[in-house]
């Protein structure tokens, strides 16, 4: 679940992410940085206690997988949404790796779900964010060096 290879991973496109850039959106975009990382960081952590917890509840969608606010309160709430994404995602990977662990069971509480399915789920919505934050973060920062 690291990335690297065909597709970036979570870590290089956090990275040096201007803070001046995270709660800005780019003409047309439907959302900042900080609405994406915390849309990632909501659904990942939804989908991976889905895997744990049988009585786990969904946030409603769509209202409570994305941030209202543009951007984040502060640097602290940023930082914290970025370790919780990492440590949500290590624990994701844990699973995935554990050779006791049957990937293609289904869950007892699911419609048929796997961990195949989960991890390949949230892979695939990572990655398709990830693109799309750094695609913002190029064309904000085009923006900005023309001014």
């Amino acid at each position: 679940m690291s990335g690297h290879e065909a597709h970036i991973d979570f870590d290089s496109a956090m990275e040096d992410f201007p803070a001046e850039m995270r709660g800005r959106k780019a003409s047309g975009a439907p959302h900042s940085a900080w609405q994406l990382l915390e849309h990632m960081r909501i659904a990942q952590k939804d989908i991976l206690e889905f895997i744990r917890n049988p009585q786990h509840k969904s946030p409603k969608w769509p209202d409570e997988y994305w941030p209202k606010a543009a951007a984040p309160p502060d640097l602290e709430t940023w930082n914290n949404s970025v370790r919780e994404f990492q440590k949500d995602s290590e624990e994701l990977d844990a699973l995935v790796q554990n050779v006791g662990r049957n990937l293609f069971a289904p869950f007892e509480h699911g419609t048929g779900q796997t961990l195949l399915r989960e991890a390949l789920l949230v892979a695939n919505h990572n990655s398709y964010h990830l693109g799309q934050l750094m695609f913002l973060k190029k064309i904000l920062n085009t923006v900005e060096t023309r001014l």
